[in-house]
């Protein structure tokens, strides 16, 4: 496999921990082991006595029950336990695609999601929305791009980079579409559970359909980057076998420690869930009055769920010019949309971190001097 470079990454690594102000991050505020240890009497104790030997390659059995509670039709057999939702993404794909196959993804879209297709040589469809339109999806696209050697539809709701959520309604569409066809569904939902309306959360795919996968990890929602551990949910009970099997050629197992504090967490996702959900509130309503403040110069389409969203820069600047000048004045990192191959005039802002406020008055002050 020749696979190009991931942009998005390769940014990050150059400059997430080296700047004062990370304004674009992905993913919640997290927590120190002893904030973890805390959620439960006895943890510590239970850590102590933790051996640090290989793992069970599918994930430990109580850390795939907990996992299967997120659902309401799937059992601990139903999940297979990753390093992160990356390694998952890249599985599923080698298993399931092959050259020549066709997949639509939804776009803009994290690198991966499309990136692993076409390196292994297939078609892919980018299923593409705008702010023009509220980033809504249109259904009617879809069903013209279906191919006979359409295999998979891949979506991410809520959305990364946008916060679009789609509507019940149309999520539905979505799977019958795929149903009629006989098509996979490869379902990203890495921002459940940080909608800010509950009754705007959609079911998850592998709960709708017998061919929908499901793609969950700790590092969001939760705020536990760190841990590493990610995972797939689906009925499919071959496919999972197959999936299994491709694991054992790349991490094999899981780290034992990263196991221990995802069961942990999980048991407590309540407490973590509504701490991160309470921040991110909280400095949605902040974002919200900047952007209306400076609405000359950005044009906002208010997320409805997650940590993130994609503003625009209006007239004829280049949002990579900014983005570096914004860095170099004052140490504030955004993620420009050449990192996502979508244009130049979008970026990306992160809002799940407790210190956004200090940021954001950074960029402020770079608006006011520079504009």
């Amino acid at each position: 496999m020749r696979i190009k470079t991931f942009k998005l990454e390769e940014f990050f690594a150059k400059y997430e921990f080296n700047v004062e102000y990370l304004l674009c991050s992905s993913d919640c505020e997290s927590f120190s082991v002893k904030e973890l240890l805390e959620l439960e009497s006895g943890a510590l104790e239970e850590l102590n006595k933790l051996r640090l030997g290989y793992t069970e390659s599918l994930g430990h059995p109580i850390l795939r029950k907990e996992i299967s509670k997120l659902y309401e039709d799937i059992e601990k057999e139903n999940v297979i336990v990753f390093s992160g939702a990356e390694e998952g993404i890249f599985v599923y794909m080698n298993v399931l695609l092959k050259k020549e196959d066709h997949i639509i993804v939804q776009f803009p879209a994290y690198q991966s999601l499309f990136e692993i297709a076409n390196a292994i040589g297939c078609e892919v469809t980018k299923w593409e929305m705008t702010d023009e339109n509220d980033w809504e999806l249109d259904l009617e696209f879809l069903e013209s791009n279906i191919r006979k050697n359409t295999k998979c539809i891949v979506i991410n709701f809520p959305h990364n980079p946008t916060g679009y959520l789609i509507s019940k309604e149309k999520y539905k569409m979505i799977f019958e579409i795929a149903q009629q066809n006989d098509i996979y569904i490869f379902s990203d939902e890495v921002y459940r559970f940080l909608e800010y309306d509950q009754n705007d959360r959609l079911p998850p795919m592998c709960d709708l359909y017998n061919k929908g996968i499901s793609l969950g990890v700790m590092s969001k929602s939760y705020g536990l980057a760190g841990l590493r551990i990610g995972w797939i949910a689906s009925k499919d009970h071959s496919l999972l076998e197959q999936i299994a099997s491709f694991k054992n050629y790349t991490t094999i197992c899981n780290s034992a420690l990263s196991e221990f504090f995802a069961i942990l967490a999980l048991k407590n996702s309540g407490i973590i869930l509504n701490r991160n959900l309470k921040i991110v509130k909280k400095n949605l309503n902040l974002l919200d009055s900047f952007f209306k403040k400076y609405q000359n110069l950005f044009q906002w389409v208010k997320p409805k769920a997650g940590s993130i969203a994609f503003p625009r820069i209006v007239g004829k600047r280049s949002i990579d010019n900014f983005c570096m000048d914004l860095l170099k004045s004052k140490g504030v990192l955004l993620m420009p949309s050449s990192n996502y191959e979508y244009g130049d005039k979008h970026f990306r802002i992160g809002f799940g971190r407790k210190n956004m406020l200090e940021a954001l008055l950074k960029l402020e002050e770079f608006v006011v001097e520079k504009f």
